[in-house]
C-alpha cells in the first residue's frame, strides 16, 4: 500500500467509511498482533487486545491528526491497551529508574540476532525462547514495552520516542536499563535451570 493511497483511506475512515477502515486494518493487524502477543505472551489475550486496539482506533479515527505515520498511531494503542491490561491483572510493579548504567545504549542491542533472522525470529528462536519470555515477565509493563519495540520489533529510538511519547534520551535509557535487568534475569534462569551459569559465545555484552 502506497502513503497515497493509506492517506486517502484515511480520510474515506474519518468519514465513516468502514471498508477504507477495514483496508487500513487489514494492513496493519498482523503488527498489532504479533506486539499484543509478545507483551501479554498469551495467543488468546493476544486476540482480544487486538480487536480492543481496532475497536479503539475506530472510534477515535477522526482524532488521528496524521502528524504521525498511522502504523506509529497504532502501536501507541496496542501498547498502551497492553500496558493497561497487565495493570489490571497484577497491579503495577515498581522498579528503580536512577541506578547508574554502565553502558548508555546497552549491551543487549540485536542481542540474539544471527544473519538471515529478523529480531523476532531469533528472538523465539530455539532454547532461548522460554528463558527470554519468562525473564520479559519479570519487567515493567513500560519496560517490557520499550524492549519488545526496539529488539523484537526493530524500531528505531526515533519512532519509539514518537510511540510511547517520551524524549529520546528517556527512550534510551529505558530500553538500557530493561536490557541489562533482562539479560541478568536469563542468567538467573540458566542458574536454576542447570545448577551453573551458562556463558553464549559471541561478543562481549550480548546474549
Amino acid at each position: 500500500m502506497t502513503d497515497r493511497r493509506e492517506k486517502e483511506l484515511i480520510a474515506k475512515a474519518k468519514q465513516g467509511d468502514m471498508q477504507a477502515f477495514e483496508e487500513l486494518i487489514l494492513k496493519h493487524e498482523k503488527i498489532v498482533y504479533n506486539v499484543a502477543l509478545r507483551m501479554m505472551n498469551h495467543s488468546e489475550d493476544a486476540k482480544d487486545i487486538s480487536q480492543e486496539v481496532f475497536l479503539k482506533a475506530y472510534r477515535n479515527i477522526k482524532n488521528f491528526d496524521e502528524r504521525s505515520m498511522f502504523s506509529t498511531w497504532l502501536y501507541r494503542i496496542t501498547t498502551n491497551t497492553c500496558i493497561d491490561e497487565m495493570r489490571k491483572r497484577k497491579g503495577k510493579q515498581n522498579y528503580s529508574l536512577e541506578e547508574e548504567l554502565e553502558n548508555e545504549d546497552g549491551s543487549m542491542q540485536r542481542q540474539i540476532a544471527d544473519e538471515g533472522d529478523t529480531p523476532e525470529e531469533s528472538l523465539m528462536r530455539g532454547e532461548e525462547k522460554g528463558e527470554i519470555l519468562q525473564a520479559l515477565d519479570t519487567l515493567s509493563e513500560e519496560h517490557r514495552a520499550a524492549i519488545i519495540l526496539r529488539d523484537v520489533k526493530g524500531l528505531s529510538y526515533e519512532e519509539i520516542s514518537e510511540i510511547i511519547e517520551l524524549p529520546m534520551g528517556t527512550v534510551k535509557s529505558r530500553i538500557s536499563r530493561a536490557r541489562n535487568q533482562l539479560k541478568n534475569e536469563i542468567l538467573k534462569i540458566r542458574e536454576r535451570n542447570d545448577g551453573k551459569p551458562r556463558h553464549k559465545k559471541g561478543k562481549e555484552g550480548r546474549l
